[in-house]
């Protein structure tokens, strides 16, 4: 066990040193946030008029409504910047080393999943921090009930990353992939806008929506921030970060890798 716990020491330390001499990392993950909360929601905010739906009990303004969705944001984009960091290590030779050592692939993977997904509940607790300051205020105890959601959700999203970077082979690739997966995941969502909404010009986007992991994630912290639990969400979240997580393995299997080169 103290092996086991070794590596994950050093491979979760290795992530925050790298995210430490990568400021500006930080400073890109609430900017995005931050560009939506105080510039598109003030266009939006007159032409999205907002019902009373759980878990609000009284009308909110547009601002307060897509905070959970920028929490997820957070954790969608820094998903996305860690698996970009395993292409380059894959490229330059120290994923392939890490992955040849007497301990288990899938628990080097998950020390790496477990360490991004640290790093982005940092960042969605400055994210809150700094949306708290601009008069964005939750409920005191939402901000630790929280956690758990966060913690899910950047699990899931940390593991579809890994997925994505198990079938890059190339890091120049990946950018367009990025784009191909981040954008349609974060705005065919209840990110922005409620999934009622969405019904009223299109019933199927909504059913679409429905549909994305994403959703549910978006989902889950907003209940969580109002101190109610989404069991829907929840359940959906729980299944999506296991079959990402499953696929991660099976597409850092070596033997599979070497099938592929030899085909």
């Amino acid at each position: 066990m103290s092996g086991f716990w070794g590596v994950t020491r050093a491979i979760v330390g290795r992530e925050f040193l790298r995210f430490i001499h990568q400021r500006e990392r930080f400073i890109a993950a609430l900017v995005r946030p931050l560009v939506w909360l105080l510039i598109f929601a003030a266009g939006f905010r007159a032409a999205l008029g907002l019902s009373i739906i759980p878990p609000y009990q009284t009308y909110i303004t547009y601002e307060t409504y897509i905070v959970p969705g920028l929490c997820a944001m957070v954790l969608l984009f820094n998903g996305m910047q860690s698996s970009l960091s395993l292409v380059y290590d894959r490229e330059m030779g120290s994923m392939r080393l890490l992955l040849t050592s007497p301990f288990p692939r899938w628990w080097l993977l998950y020390c790496r999943l477990f360490g991004s997904t640290a790093i982005s509940i940092l960042q969605v607790y400055a994210f809150l921090g700094i949306a708290a300051l601009f008069g964005i205020t939750l409920p005191t105890l939402g901000y630790i009930a929280v956690l758990p959601g966060l913690v899910l959700g950047g699990l899931m999203l940390g593991a579809l990353g890994l997925v994505l970077s198990s079938f890059i082979s190339q890091l120049e690739n990946f950018a367009g992939v990025m784009n191909f997966v981040i954008f349609p995941m974060f705005f065919l969502s209840s990110a922005l806008y409620p999934l009622w909404k969405m019904a009223e010009s299109s019933p199927l986007l909504r059913d679409i929506c429905a549909l994305n992991p994403f959703t549910h994630v978006v989902e889950l912290i907003r209940f969580l921030l109002y101190l109610q639990f989404n069991l829907h969400a929840f359940a959906w979240v729980v299944l999506s970060t296991l079959v990402l997580s499953l696929l991660a393995v099976w597409g850092y299997d070596p033997a599979r890798g070497l099938m592929r080169r030899k085909g």
